[in-house]
């Protein structure tokens, strides 16, 4: 068996040599293993709800003009949504899988700052996009999970990305959870607002995770299922119509039985590692270095695994 095939099945990381098993994130100490808690979260514990999470955490910034506007001049997310997304996905599970100053994850956060250092984002926009991807993932599953997240558990994945942040030379970083909702709350009252670009790109990308589910003549039905999902201050400022309160109540319904069979279903054993998934975007598998920009001559790609 190659050394790949047996990460794959295993959950082991490839950099640091630890198994992700269904009780590796348990016991462990917040400030100091927040890595190894987080990764366990993300894979095990709950996998489909925070990759949904994160999902709706980058939607969330769509509602920025200065965010949805840059997108929209550069026209990568609207001529290519799918690879962006696996770009995007990619590069942000990279750290996380395999350890953020591990070769991978140093490589795919190298490649992360290279990518920005290309436009003029400002400090207070990479914050907000940061504090995204610490609350909403812990909002989400508060709300739709089999659980909410223990304290312990909000605190490791708050650590996880205060030090991602850190290391993507981010200023200002709240130290705790509790920070980071605030900062994120005051931001979004402060910045959404409707505008074109954020229209565009939240069209583009709302079909793109529809068709994830459904095929493309189903859209209209899956549409309003989605919106239902999203408050109605993004809704306004993505220029969309909140959906009937009918089909919002039905979605939440919904969403309950979801959480109440979950929450006595036996515990996931296996790991669900995003960056060991096909993707129609790299089907011969793919090389950080070409992930977000054009493939460097003689990249060593990462091959890809069902």
């Amino acid at each position: 068996m190659s050394r790949d095939t047996a990460c794959e099945q295993t959950g082991e990381n490839m950099d640091q040599g630890e198994p992700i098993t269904e009780t590796s994130g348990l016991g462990r100490d917040p400030d100091m293993e927040y890595e190894a808690i987080a990764r366990w979260l993300g894979a095990i514990e709950f996998g489909w709800d925070i990759e949904r999470a994160l999902e709706f955490a980058l939607f969330r910034t769509y509602a920025v003009p200065s965010i949805s506007g840059l997108l929209a001049r550069t026209g990568k997310f609207e001529a290519e949504p799918r690879r962006r997304y696996d770009d995007t996905e990619l590069l942000l599970s990279e750290p996380m899988e395999h350890g953020i100053d591990s070769p991978r994850g140093a490589e795919a956060v190298a490649r992360i700052n290279a990518i920005h250092g290309r436009f003029r984002i400002s400090n207070d926009d990479m914050l907000y996009v940061l504090s995204t991807f610490v609350c909403e993932p812990v909002r989400w599953c508060g709300r739709y999970a089999k659980r909410p997240f223990t304290d312990d558990e909000t605190r490791a994945w708050t650590n996880y990305y205060r030090h991602l942040g850190a290391r993507m030379g981010i200023a200002g970083i709240p130290e705790s959870f509790e920070a980071f909702d605030r900062l994120n709350r005051a931001y979004e009252d402060a910045h959404f607002r409707f505008a074109a670009s954020n229209k565009r790109i939240a069209v583009a990308s709302l079909d793109l995770l529809l068709g994830f589910y459904l095929p493309r003549p189903l859209f209209g039905l899956g549409r309003p299922v989605a919106l239902s999902l999203m408050d109605t201050p993004l809704l306004l400022a993505m220029g969309f119509e909140p959906p009937p309160p009918g089909t919002q109540r039905l979605v939440k319904r919904a969403m309950t039985l979801r959480k109440w069979v979950l929450a006595r279903l036996p515990r996931r054993k296996t790991p669900r590692l995003i960056t060991a998934r096909k993707r129609p975007s790299y089907p011969g598998g793919y090389a950080i270095s070409e992930l977000g920009g054009v493939p460097r001559q003689g990249a060593v790609r990462t091959p890809s695994r069902s």
